[in-house]
């Protein structure tokens, strides 16, 4: 397990799990994404797509572990990259965020994509 970051979130999990497997959701709470693509629109096992960064970047992607309704990860461009998890609670679920042992810097993007998702959430 790498470093990670969570927050707890007060709305239900199907809410938060959405958010985070709908790609035309990502640029609405992930600061380094501006937009993506995948078939359907909608993230599962194996799918793979394209992902476009905040600078302008386009990069491939695999969704390389998925449990419906709990995680998923991928890798971009071939390199392993965060994995997303949704725990589901009493008041609601915590979305956690997982980066490579090599990547505890973007702990703090994490962070600020999971307030993020926070608000939309509460919004939704």
């Amino acid at each position: 397990m790498g470093p990670s970051v969570s927050r707890e979130i007060a709305s239900p999990p199907e809410v938060a799990w959405r958010l985070l497997t709908h790609v035309d959701d990502w640029p609405r709470w992930g600061p380094t994404v501006a937009g993506g693509t995948v078939p359907g629109g909608v993230i599962g096992p194996g799918a793979t797509g394209t992902v476009r960064t905040a600078v302008g970047v386009s990069l491939p992607f695999t969704i390389t572990e998925f449990e419906d309704g709990r995680s998923w990860a991928w890798s971009v461009a071939g390199v392993p990259a965060t994995k997303h998890r949704v725990t589901p609670t009493d008041g609601g679920c915590v979305v956690s965020f997982e980066v490579p042992w090599w990547a505890p810097g973007y702990l703090v993007v994490c962070a600020l994509a999971l307030v993020r998702i926070e608000r939309l959430a509460a919004a939704s």
